[in-house]
């Protein structure tokens, strides 16, 4: 909804530097399509994954687990002839090192096993698909306009979710008036303006860098955490961890990806 009163509004701030360029009806739809079954997908196994861990988990792992996505998108995209120079599999390498610090080692001091379940499972293979949903991206970012496609995509993605909110869960009027605040957060920001700056912010980029800068998520809530919550503080081992990320981020900035700009926008309805 954020996202249809916002589309007139940036078209028409847009129409100030030369014509509105779309791309084709067809690539808007598709490529929304596309993202919407495939976020549906990833964050419902992500959900589900968490919600199935037990009490006494390391937390850290479902975080590690998720964050691997930036080892999976490089894989995936030689299959797609989106080749990696080597200086991108090096900062993917640094950053997984980077996530098992700042999602493990404290579990790990504190006698927490690594032992893997179903919940590991699951979030394994959200964090394929999350791959998968940055690949998609890559692919139709430069061919159509990403607020649009970012509109169909939840469009698509709420659509599949609701008739499983009525299965899985008991919703009331009461319950969604208690907690109207983060949810319209949820929606105005971690939706509609995080996923839609990641369509339109990955155009021209490769998607392996994509995703690591990306995973830069798991970072910044731990930073998030130690700003808001007072007394939660740093260990020395996510200090590690952030450092690690952060380093890998900046290194593959260095990479010479040789990523094509993309084709040009045809403003084709």
């Amino acid at each position: 909804m954020a996202l249809l009163v916002a589309i007139p509004l940036i078209d028409k701030l847009r129409s100030r530097h030369g014509p509105v360029e779309t791309g084709s009806r067809r690539n808007i739809l598709l490529g929304g399509a596309l993202c919407g079954v495939v976020l549906f997908v990833a964050s419902n196994l992500q959900q589900f994954g968490i919600a199935l861990q037990d009490a006494d988990t390391n937390v850290g792992k479902a975080g590690f687990i998720t964050a691997c996505y930036c080892a999976i998108v490089p894989v995936l995209g030689m299959f797609l002839k989106k080749k990696s120079p080597l200086l991108v599999w090096l900062g993917v390498a640094v950053a997984v090192v980077g996530f098992f610090f700042l999602c493990l080692m404290d579990g790990l001091v504190a006698g927490q096993g690594l032992g893997l379940g179903m919940s590991d499972f699951l979030l394994l293979l959200c964090a394929v698909a999350f791959s998968f949903h940055i690949l998609i991206i890559d692919h139709f970012s430069p061919l159509a306009d990403g607020v649009r496609i970012s509109c169909v995509q939840f469009l698509v993605c709420g659509g599949l979710c609701l008739p499983l909110m009525f299965i899985f869960e008991t919703p009331s009027w009461e319950s969604i008036r208690a907690c109207w605040l983060p949810i319209a957060y949820a929606g105005i920001m971690s939706c509609g303006v995080a996923y839609t700056l990641q369509i339109v912010g990955q155009r021209g980029v490769h998607p392996a860098v994509a995703s690591l800068i990306l995973s830069l998520e798991s970072v910044f809530s731990v930073l998030a955490g130690y700003v808001l919550m007072p007394g939660s503080g740093l260990s020395h081992w996510e200090l590690i961890g952030c450092a690690l990320v952060m380093a890998a981020v900046v290194m593959v900035q260095l990479a010479p990806t040789g990523e094509p700009a993309g084709e040009e926008l045809t403003n084709n309805t």
